[in-house]
């Protein structure tokens, strides 16, 4: 069984974009791959959610979801508002097993944050990922202020004892700034996890056709693509600092 719990440091770090390439590139390798959204927020019964998109930028993918609520909120307050039940770690880690019997590669996609509550108990991501003994791939943001949240989570994670496989950039810029360039060196320093991948700003935009081309070449060899840290961070990292 192999499942991966794709979380983020927060919201809108390109969460979804990122499991879309891990998608398209396990489906480059030859890999069968499943993705499940456990709680879609903030979109009205009918619409695509995060798992389509995910499907329409990364190719032949089976979707699936737990439960959606209807306001864009942390999933257990959206499910208290809205009178529904909330979501428990255990029916996520007994959705993804299921898949997981069906499908080479399982992708668990979060909402929010790595600790957003599931429900009024406390319940996270987290809780599923130890349950289910998966991994987690963590989306960050390149710039400032991304140092202190993946640490956090990082430590989160650790206090779980689940597994941090690495980190994946959710938007690299075609111009980064000084700390977005240091943050390169920074971020696997401070949490103790390997860099596994950039995902190119505005690679959501993309053509599928061109998405899925384009995708192996943003993620490493351990999440079954091409990229490559050490040449990465040489081209795009900053410069030592010297006094003049």
């Amino acid at each position: 069984m192999t499942v991966w719990v794709v979380s983020g440091t927060g919201t809108e770090v390109g969460k979804t974009v990122a499991t879309a390439a891990l998608a398209a590139t396990a489906l480059a390798a030859g890999r069968t791959v499943a993705v499940l959204k456990p709680a879609q927020t903030g979109v009205p019964a009918g619409e695509p959610g995060d798992a389509a998109e995910a499907a329409r930028l990364g190719g032949p993918v089976t979707t699936a979801e737990l439960a959606r609520y209807p306001e864009p909120l942390a999933p257990g307050t959206a499910a208290r508002r809205a009178g529904m039940a909330p979501l428990r770690p255990v029916e996520i880690a007994e959705a993804a097993q299921k898949l997981a019997t069906e499908h080479d590669l399982v992708l668990v996609e979060g909402a929010g944050g790595l600790l957003v509550r599931l429900d009024e108990e406390g319940a996270t991501l987290a809780d599923a990922a130890r349950l289910l003994g998966a991994p987690v791939v963590l989306v960050v943001p390149a710039g400032l202020g991304t140092l202190n949240t993946a640490e956090l989570s990082a430590e989160a994670l650790r206090a779980r004892e689940v597994e941090l496989r690495g980190l994946v950039l959710g938007s690299w810029p075609r111009r980064p700034d000084l700390a977005e360039r240091c943050n390169l060196a920074d971020l696997p320093a401070v949490t103790g996890a390997p860099l596994l991948g950039a995902v190119p700003e505005g690679a959501g935009a993309l053509r599928p056709v061109d998405f899925r081309a384009a995708a192996p070449g943003w993620l490493a060899p351990e999440l079954h693509g091409s990229w490559q840290a050490t040449e990465f961070t040489a081209r795009e990292a900053a410069p030592p600092y010297t006094a003049g």
